[in-house]
């Protein structure tokens, strides 16, 4: 099945609105898609009625910043009740401090002289509550600083560079157990991402594991063939279900668009047999 979930829209760090994500998704061929912003929800109950609209199959989802040995890892949540309490209340206290970990970005790039940025990523934000590091590498390239966003995050805003500041996010726990007592699945995000030692990785999974989480992002937009090998291996050695999703923010930014990645190997289970229940489809 050529599903997508995992991208964002202008209610978190890209730059669409859920239903113009929702007609890309279906004119790109995908069959099954999930909006997975930031730490949100606010856009799920406009991206379900523009897909079922498209007759295009929904699943809810999130991506949720968590803190674990000393680096942010996100988590997806797919097929959730997005009005539950108990979730909303615990993205809401995720997203609780970006505004102050913002000014301070902007005082360290104005220290390395870039004034102005934290104005300037504000043009940017669609939800002020959201304020991201990709907001600000928009910044960067309006001004001429750095050519495109890549090079932003070579030279700005990761560890060790000017603008960056670590935020202390959730626990592993608390955002598998606000998936999973919505009624959905939770999934490690892009895990080839994280710079963990072996040690650390196996952790991350036994820990995932135990609290409840079932799957794993396979095929992602940053994964290569290699790693995507990596991780279906480790799918059947934690004995996780398969995940799917591009990733995708902007038609100007992201690498691999709605619809466009490889398909999971055969030999996977597919988070979406796992949540067939939950799939949301046209009438």
């Amino acid at each position: 099945m050529n599903a997508d979930l995992h991208c964002h829209s202008c209610v978190s760090d890209g730059t669409l609105t859920p239903e113009a994500l929702a007609q890309r998704a279906k004119d790109r061929g995908v069959e099954l898609w999930a909006l997975t912003d930031h730490d949100e929800i606010g856009g799920q109950h406009r991206a379900r009625d523009a897909a079922l609209t498209l007759g295009l199959p929904y699943l809810t989802g999130t991506e949720i910043s968590v803190s674990f040995c000393g680096q942010t890892v996100h988590i997806v949540g797919l097929g959730f009740d997005p009005d539950n309490e108990a979730l909303k209340r615990g993205l809401a206290a995720t997203r609780g401090g970006r505004r102050e970990r913002a000014l301070e970005m902007a005082d360290s790039l104005a220290k390395a002289g870039i004034p102005g940025s934290f104005e300037g990523a504000l043009k940017y934000v669609g939800n002020p509550d959201l304020i991201s590091r990709t907001h600000f590498a928009r910044y960067l390239v309006e001004t001429g600083v750095c050519a495109d966003t890549s090079e932003v995050f070579r030279r700005f805003l990761t560890e060790g560079k000017p603008g960056f500041v670590p935020h202390r996010w959730a626990g592993l726990r608390d955002a598998v157990h606000w998936i999973t007592e919505a009624g959905g699945m939770a999934v490690i995000a892009h895990p080839a991402r994280y710079k963990f030692t072996a040690n650390e990785e196996h952790a991350l999974f036994s820990e995932f594991k135990s609290h409840g989480g079932r799957g794993v992002e396979v095929i992602t937009g940053s994964h290569s063939a290699a790693e995507a090998v990596r991780y279906a291996e480790a799918a059947l050695e934690y004995g996780l279900a398969a995940s799917r999703g591009s990733d995708f923010h902007s038609p100007d930014e992201s690498h691999t668009d709605l619809g466009a990645l490889p398909e999971l190997p055969g030999n996977l289970t597919p988070v979406w047999e796992a949540l067939q229940d939950r799939i949301q489809r046209p009438a």
